[in-house]
């Protein structure tokens, strides 16, 4: 499944009369919840992560990995407005470690790491809209 379907479901979600909504697979999962504003998170697999990486939704080049926004919204860089961001530049991340969250549609979707390495560059400012595969951050 790819993320403009992914993205289909949401809509979907969202204009619909139900409050939850789980849906599991072998590639992925998602939970979808608008009971009292409740964070919803996708989370993939590794099959999908290396599904991303050979499709070329992202690109590794010179050992720098770019992480593109799956979905067209708003960039935020921690989990709360006072809070302390996800991650900087020069930290240190782990494959599925959360980087940032991108709000679609009040949706919140949490964005992890595919893959281990080092934040060498973040492109965009907590707050800022992003559209769809636009790179978000470098991994090194």
């Amino acid at each position: 499944m790819n993320y403009k379907e992914i993205q289909a479901i949401i809509k979907n979600f969202e204009k619909s009369n139900m409050t939850k909504l789980e849906l599991t697979t072998d590639e992925f999962s998602i939970k979808l919840s608008k009971l009292n504003e409740v964070t919803t998170n996708i989370v993939s697999t590794n099959k999908v992560d290396e599904n991303l990486k050979a499709n070329g939704d992202s690109k590794i080049e010179n050992n720098h990995f770019e992480l593109k926004s799956p979905l067209v919204g708003t960039f935020y860089a921690s989990n709360s407005p006072n809070g302390k961001p996800f991650v900087q530049v020069g930290d240190i991340v782990k494959e599925k470690q959360p980087l940032c969250i991108i709000e679609a549609m009040k949706i919140m979707n949490e964005i992890t790491s595919p893959i281990n390495g080092t934040i060498k560059e973040i492109k965009v400012k907590d707050g800022d809209a992003v559209g769809f595969d636009e790179v978000l951050m470098v991994i090194e």
